[in-house]
């Protein structure tokens, strides 16, 4: 029998009271175009957004081909600059063919659900984002979670599946604090069980890899028959969508079958613009990479001698522990106040459960800025953030 209420939303409520007593409300914040705001919270690792040949090639790109790709890539969504940023995108990270979506988590969802499907194996690392578990729930195939980090884990997986097709799946760099995924064992227990494997580079492009060319590149995996890559074009490249990169034949495949492909609206000529114009200026200035690693481990490397809990990156991203969901954002909080922009990650965006700020390094901070951060992080730090 169903119990009819007057109102039908009132559970929301409910959950509304649940997050704010357990310190997990979110904000929206609107930031000005330009702020008075040290940022170690964007994604914009090689500083290059508001770089004029960015900014200048998504006007350009606006001025010829419209503000909007005016529908599907199938139908009109797909431009000459689509096909461009497509190619250069390829020959860059040392892959037979890419495919541009929408958005990075569009890309995530197509590899996953157009390469398995009833009948296949998805080996999920357990701390994978989350675009690429909602792409295995949304496959139809069985998912099987492998501890952290663990080729092993992977391999007892792969051994004992009984489906014909499987693929391994694994963030290239983890997004909360910055550790690296071991690729190159990930695709040798994957070539010994006749697996795939798909890794989203979204936090190793730009960053990793001879030039910035990625993750996959520098564990020599580029261009292999039987790796694909995920990648963002959001952050490293300083615009927004994502991309599909692998061989040939995969990517035909999702041009046909992938339904964010499919169904989707083309990225916006500005956006498609500004990516491949970053795109240009990586391959230019390559010491852009070197600069966002060396930012980042010095960060590490100070706020740990401060008695703090920060992680060893890997790449650009550091995480720092904070004692409870409420003092991370009291602390993140504060040090806006004082000029840092930093994040905040709580649950449930940290799948361990332990709260954290987190810092992205960019390649034009200097290195007073560096220092000037981490003296004010420490200085403002809550009480048992030393302790952890």
């Amino acid at each position: 029998m169903t119990i009819a209420t007057a109102d039908p939303f009132a559970w929301i409520d409910s959950a509304a009271e649940q997050r704010r007593s357990a310190g997990l409300v979110r904000t929206l914040r609107p930031r000005p175009a330009v702020g008075d705001v040290l940022d170690l919270a964007s994604n914009d690792y090689l500083g290059l957004t508001h770089d004029p040949r960015v900014t200048g090639a998504a006007a350009d790109a606006a001025l010829r081909w419209g503000g909007g790709s005016t529908g599907s890539r199938l139908v009109t969504g797909t431009t000459e600059l689509h096909v461009e940023l497509e190619n250069e995108l390829a020959e860059f990270c040392g892959a037979e063919a890419a495919l541009v979506f929408s958005s990075g988590y569009t890309a995530n969802l197509a590899a996953l659900t157009a390469l398995t499907g009833p009948g296949a194996l998805i080996v999920s690392d357990a701390l994978n984002h989350a675009s690429l578990i909602d792409g295995c729930r949304l496959s139809r195939a069985r998912i099987a979670r492998a501890a952290h980090r663990q080729p092993d884990a992977f391999r007892a997986e792969l051994a004992s599946r009984g489906e014909e097709r499987a693929i391994a799946v694994s963030d290239t760099v983890f997004s909360v604090d910055g550790d690296a995924a071991p690729l190159g064992e990930l695709a040798a227990v994957c070539r010994d069980h006749g697996a795939a494997l798909v890794v989203d580079d979204a936090h190793g492009l730009g960053v990793l890899g001879p030039g910035g060319a990625g993750a996959t590149a520098a564990a020599g995996l580029a261009g292999a028959p039987d790796v694909v890559t995920t990648v963002t074009l959001s952050k490293s490249l300083a615009s927004q969508g994502g991309a599909v990169l692998g061989p040939r034949r995969v990517i035909e495949h999702l041009v046909q079958s992938a339904r964010t492909f499919i169904f989707d609206t083309g990225l916006a000529p500005a956006a498609a613009g500004a990516a491949l114009g970053a795109l240009r200026v990586l391959r230019a200035e390559p010491a852009r990479a070197q600069r966002a690693r060396e930012v980042a481990h010095a960060l590490s490397t100070a706020l740990r001698a401060e008695g703090l809990k920060a992680s060893v990156p890997d790449a650009a991203v550091v995480g720092v522990r904070a004692p409870s969901p409420e003092t991370a954002l009291a602390w993140a909080t504060e040090l806006r106040t004082r000029g840092l922009g930093v994040g905040c990650f709580r649950p449930p965006s940290v799948p361990d459960r332990f709260s954290r700020l987190r810092l992205t390094a960019r390649a034009d901070l200097t290195d007073t800025q560096i220092a000037w951060a981490v003296r004010l992080i420490a200085e403002t730090a809550p009480e048992g953030a030393h302790a952890l």
